[in-house]
């Protein structure tokens, strides 16, 4: 297969993973919509709740990804200086790994709060 007939190929196929893409969407929301309707609910009604701790969650993330980074820089440049060409990995599991920590860390802040509000109440 030539390059001319792999550029049409791919535009075809493009525009019709759009259009299924769309159509999964619209369908998808229409059923959900018809089952709120059979279960008695008012679909207009309906509003998603608020997630109060989502900031704290992504600001945490980002910050340890951050990090990660950051350090996966300072080791690249200073420790690992010989291999510059082989150092990719690094990267990606200090990124990682400084990631995953941030949202451990959101978790056991939303689990401490949740656990003072609720000995609040009682």
């Amino acid at each position: 297969m030539d390059t001319g007939n792999l550029g049409v190929m791919a535009g075809i196929i493009i525009s019709l993973g759009l259009f299924a893409m769309i159509f999964g969407i619209f369908y998808l929301y229409k059923r959900e919509k018809m089952a709120m309707i059979e279960r008695g609910m008012d679909p207009r009604g309906y509003k998603a709740q608020p997630a109060p701790y989502q900031n704290l969650k992504w600001g945490l993330l980002l910050i340890g990804a951050g990090l990660g980074l950051f350090l996966a820089y300072l080791l690249d440049s200073t420790a690992f200086a010989s291999t510059h060409d082989e150092n990719a990995a690094i990267y990606f599991g200090l990124i990682a790994i400084f990631g995953g920590l941030g949202l451990v860390l959101s978790y056991r802040i939303e689990k401490k709060e949740l656990y003072n509000d609720n000995n609040k109440s009682e």
